[in-house]
């Protein structure tokens, strides 16, 4: 094993192809102004270091990040890069993560436009993220109370739970598939358009015009707050806990509602059955 402890580094390539090393209290930094300082490494321990130079992990296998900061001016910091553990780290460049398998995420700090692109196989745990088109095209995703605020989240995903997040975001979850969203606050307009299989349980959804051309969606015991024209030209299976503003048009199943200050259903084919306080029992479906 290659240690590293209390050095700095500023030219290209500076620990290139190393395998097997640990790197404590080091900084990547200086006039030389090098990129990509750990390229084609395998096994790496980064530990309480301090990145302000471009791509430092790219195309690498076995990483562990800790207690770290990746400052505004790291930009693309990993990249092609497998079996990846990040822990208290920030990660506060553009494009911080892409096009990387299996990695692991907690107690870290995200603000990085861009992030998460066609990554597979990704869990995050106690983070707080801002970015636009997050994780955009990525698969298997396991979120577990993160903070996230930005616009185009979570678009064209596949295969992904998550649970007892905070969504503060616009066009969220478009064109996304096989999709559990738990124990949620989701905040924002025009949520999950396109989308199918996704499932909301136990959220609060909050915006104007949600899950419209949707199929197979399901909502269970949710609430639905300043949401209007919701569910066109959807297929829905819906248990809501509150009153809705209004429906427009879902094209099938059921939607089991208190009450909806309007309920629009202009379009012939708009089929699906709507439930106004099952204890009274009347239905529309004109």
């Amino acid at each position: 094993m290659h240690s590293f402890h209390n050095q700095n580094f500023d030219q290209e390539r500076a620990l290139y192809g190393m395998k097997d090393i640990q790197v404590i209290d080091c900084s990547f930094d200086g006039p030389a102004d090098g990129e990509s300082a750990f390229k084609e490494c395998s096994d790496v321990l980064a530990e309480r270091c301090f990145f302000n130079l471009r791509y430092p992990f790219w195309h690498d296998h076995g990483l562990v990040i800790r207690d770290s900061k990746m400052t505004e001016l790291c930009r693309a910091a990993l990249w092609y890069s497998d079996h990846i553990e990040i822990i208290n780290t920030n990660l506060h460049g553009i494009k911080a993560l892409r096009e990387c398998g299996n990695v692991s995420m907690k107690d870290c700090s995200i603000l990085s436009p861009e992030f998460g692109w066609s990554v597979h196989d990704i869990t995050m745990k106690n983070c707080s993220a801002e970015s636009e088109y997050f994780m955009m095209r990525s698969s298997n995703l396991h979120f577990d109370h993160v903070d996230f605020k930005g616009k185009y989240s979570f678009q064209y995903i596949e295969h992904a739970v998550f649970e007892n997040c905070r969504f503060d975001t616009k066009d969220a979850f478009w064109h996304a598939r096989d999709v559990v969203v738990r124990n949620c606050v989701v905040k924002g307009e025009y949520l999950a358009w396109y989308s199918e299989d996704v499932t909301f349980e136990n959220c609060t959804i909050i915006g104007t015009q949600p899950l419209c051309y949707c199929k197979k969606l399901k909502l269970k015991d949710c609430r639905m707050v300043d949401t209007d024209l919701a569910f066109e030209k959807s297929e829905v299976e819906a248990k809501l806990l509150e009153p809705i503003v209004s429906i427009k048009n879902p094209y099938a199943g059921h939607i089991i509602v208190p009450s909806a200050e309007a309920c629009i259903m202009d379009d012939e084919n708009a089929n699906c059955k709507i439930v106004f306080d099952s204890k009274h029992g009347s239905h529309a479906n004109a």
